[in-house]
């Protein structure tokens, strides 16, 4: 079973949307406006990236959590005990960055952070009035201005056969943020949790753009939209000894907004970050 496709264009897009979302916390887009072109050219160059020595240069701040996380410190997803098989490299435009990586780089966070607000938008839009009473702001002003919407560049290596026995490229896990929103990786393997626990093939046609909600639109929402567990699983045979490499941006309110009762993003995001083991 694999989500279907809704055409970005359609009249009925937004509604069709905003249902997908509450009924599996994913959506999937096609005849979307970001170019395939420019994230064809992100992920050459940032294979150029991962492959050489430069990327030691730029290594992580704990403070900030900009710059490249080596596989060594990968994250290891909430409930289990191996860490992910990857690395990455989280881009803010006032973080580090490589020269002659960020020309390209800022332009698509630019592009993807526009298309994000406007999806938050149809979400807003469509959210029946009995669930929109407990949003404390329009979701739209809460990503407003904000400076904490993370772009991570992600790098699935090769793999070489010694890896730790259970390991897999990313463990079930739920993204943290309002939404996030993923282009189709330039390989297969993303798989969502579906209601009665079986695991759905996500498309990865390279026009499709895919977006998921986070754990503080379903704090939110309190529990409306839910926050799906998703997987990256490990490829099979000649796929083995290709990388994969994807691009999802992850939109973060600002840190003073309040989701519920129970949480700011600035305290959901500490906790979920202590968790992960990366602070």
């Amino acid at each position: 079973m694999t989500l279907q496709a809704i055409d970005y264009t359609s009249k009925t897009a937004q509604e069709d949307f905003v249902k997908s979302l509450h009924e599996t916390g994913f959506g999937v887009l096609k005849n979307h406006p970001i170019q395939q072109s420019l994230v064809s050219a992100i992920y050459q160059e940032w294979q150029q990236f991962f492959d050489g020595d430069d990327k030691q240069n730029y290594l992580y701040n704990k403070g900030t959590q900009d710059g490249f996380f080596p596989a060594e410190i990968s994250e290891t997803a909430k409930g289990h005990t191996k860490k992910d098989i990857k690395e990455y490299f989280h881009y803010y435009p006032w973080g580090q960055c490589p020269v002659e990586q960020k020309t390209l780089l800022a332009q698509y966070y630019s592009e993807a952070n526009e298309l994000a607000a406007e999806l938050l938008g149809w979400v807003e839009a469509h959210t029946p009035a009995d669930v929109a009473q407990h949003y404390s702001q329009s979701l739209s002003s809460m990503v407003e201005d904000s400076d904490q919407t993370l772009l991570r560049v992600l790098h699935y290596p090769p793999l070489k056969g010694d890896e730790e026995l259970g390991a897999i490229r990313a463990g079930a896990h739920e993204d943290i943020n309002l939404l996030t929103i993923l282009p189709s990786a330039n390989e297969p393997g993303l798989q969502v949790k579906a209601k009665d626990g079986s695991w759905m093939d996500v498309p990865c046609d390279f026009g499709t753009l895919i977006i998921n909600i986070g754990d503080m639109l379903q704090e939110a929402s309190g529990g409306y939209f839910p926050s799906t567990s998703h997987r990256v699983v490990n490829p099979e045979g000649a796929d083995k000894t290709k990388s994969r490499i994807s691009l999802p941006l992850f939109l973060h309110p600002k840190p003073e907004v309040v989701l519920s009762d129970r949480y700011t993003a600035k305290s959901y995001l500490h906790e979920r970050l202590v968790e992960l083991g990366v602070i």
